[in-house]
């Protein structure tokens, strides 16, 4: 897959003249008559717009860009191969087919869990295999969008955990609200997903299922067989289990009495399920998500699945929700704040003798991404706390960089630069003196996420404009309504 000295040069331009607006059209207007075929029920004709979808080069395109401008684009597979620069990523676009497509074995590797000394296995497939993964999985969103449980906010397109939070604050804010909370934890998820239910039920091309799912993984030079899961590191995995799981809502909806303040909310295989009782929860409605489960070769880890009173509190996707009397808050999950104060006495050992503003842009970054996403909670005490921390964190550092002077000759260099109590550095770069600043999570402030409405699909005309909305304004609630030509317009655009 990588080009030859004598390839002709004129495939680089090509790349380069691709329109990737038009590209984006095309598929998406494919896709829009998928999503309304499935909503019609016309499965003939939705297997038929697959196989366009699947064949289009627009497609093979998008597909190719994807996976050559995520973050695993450096990441190679078994064979080592990586498409760098235009002429060899063209000519991947043009090779992408399904006739004698044999994918290569998986590479495993094992990354460590979240606040956890276990390590959870990733499967890393060849870039071409994951080209193939991006387009097949184009033809696969629309049908997944379309039948997807309403509360269910993983790995979809225009969804967050903003949006799975919201949910739960929506059923659990009220006075008349439910009490109890059934924390669901199904054991290895992705790696024990029975592999004959994605083939009997998956509605995309069997073969090519067929043979992602039976690929096997090379470990230690080993090749081992894969008999059942779909395997974490692929693109598709995310779409294919949360197919394997939708439908949960509705046998939960449906095993209890219309009044008993059942409310389901899920965020890829992490889920929450309320309830006025601790027996209603124990009795009808664990037993509907057990029965779910084992059809699809999946069981609730006894050890991580329990039932919690709201007072009690619980933490669901970071967060801490704990309800006194009719006022419900939620906070940053305190192993969240320890696992925030640990990193950044990581990165202050980790640079401690790398250049002041190289500390900085470490910093910012953890501490940007993790304030922006509990920004949405209440999360103004958490935030003083950690910016204390990272206070008396860079205060250790600078003494250790100058030991030799005093605190008045510390504070001028660096607490006075970029304003009172920030802490900055005046460096020279070639544009001129540059300030680098660090960032206080308390600059963000504290705003209420407005949740996506639960059967918006990305797919259909009727909800282009609320998705345009969504993503361009940043508060929609003061965006007037749009017509539907105007819609249309839109969406086209």
């Amino acid at each position: 897959m990588t080009a030859s000295a004598d390839a002709p040069i004129g495939e680089a331009v090509l790349w380069a003249q691709v329109d990737w607006d038009l590209a984006r059209r095309e598929v998406r207007r494919l896709q829009m008559r998928i999503a309304k075929a499935v909503k019609e029920g016309r499965w003939r004709m939705v297997r038929a717009l697959q196989y366009l979808l699947s064949r289009s080069f627009y497609a093979k395109l998008l597909a190719v860009k994807r996976v050559t401008s995520n973050r695993g684009k450096k990441t190679p597979g078994v064979d080592g191969i990586l498409w760098r620069g235009a002429r060899a990523k063209w000519r991947a676009a043009c090779s992408l087919r399904r006739r004698g497509y044999r994918p290569q074995p998986l590479r495993r590797i094992y990354i460590p869990k979240k606040n956890s000394l276990k390590k959870r296995p990733l499967s890393i497939p060849c870039i071409y295999d994951r080209a193939m993964q991006a387009l097949y999985k184009l033809a696969l969103a629309p049908v997944a969008e379309t039948t997807a449980d309403g509360n269910s906010h993983g790995f979809r397109e225009g969804r967050s955990c903003a949006d799975a939070i919201a949910t739960a604050f929506n059923a659990l804010s009220k006075p008349n609200s439910a009490t109890w909370i059934l924390e669901g934890d199904i054991k290895g998820c992705y790696d024990n997903i029975s592999q004959q239910w994605m083939l009997d039920h998956i509605p995309m091309d069997k073969g090519v299922l067929r043979k992602w799912l039976e690929s096997g993984y090379v470990e230690d030079g080993r090749l081992y067989p894969t008999r059942k899961g779909t395997p974490q590191g692929g693109i598709i995995s995310p779409t294919l289990s949360n197919m394997t799981l939708d439908g949960l809502e509705q046998a939960v909806r449906s095993a209890v009495p219309r009044r008993s303040r059942v409310n389901f909310v899920r965020y890829a295989d992490d889920f929450i399920i309320t309830g006025k009782s601790k027996h209603l929860l124990e009795m009808q409605v664990k037993p509907v998500v057990v029965r779910f489960l084992a059809e699809r070769g999946l069981t609730l880890s006894e050890e991580k699945t329990s039932i919690t009173h709201i007072k009690h509190g619980f933490t669901f996707l970071g967060q801490t929700f704990r309800k006194n009397g009719n006022v419900l808050r939620i906070t940053p999950a305190n192993e969240g704040v320890l696992a925030l104060k640990r990193k950044v006495g990581s990165l202050s050992r980790k640079y401690v003798s790398a250049p002041m503003p190289v500390l900085i842009k470490a910093l910012n970054q953890t501490l940007r991404g993790w304030g922006n996403y509990h920004r949405h909670a209440v999360a103004s005490e958490a935030f003083s706390q950690i910016d204390t921390h990272v206070y008396e964190q860079l205060w250790r550092t600078i003494r250790r960089r100058h030991p030799n002077k005093p605190k008045k000759w510390l504070v001028r260099k660096y607490w006075t630069v970029g304003g009172t109590n920030t802490f900055s550095i005046r460096c020279k770069t070639r544009a001129g003196p540059r300030i680098y600043s660090v960032f206080k999570l308390s600059s963000i402030g504290i705003r209420r996420h407005i949740k996506i409405r639960a059967k918006a699909n990305p797919y259909t005309k009727d909800d282009a404009a609320y998705f345009w909305r969504r993503r361009n304004v940043k508060d929609s609630r003061f965006l007037p309504g749009l017509t539907s030509r105007e819609s249309k317009a839109i969406w086209a655009s």
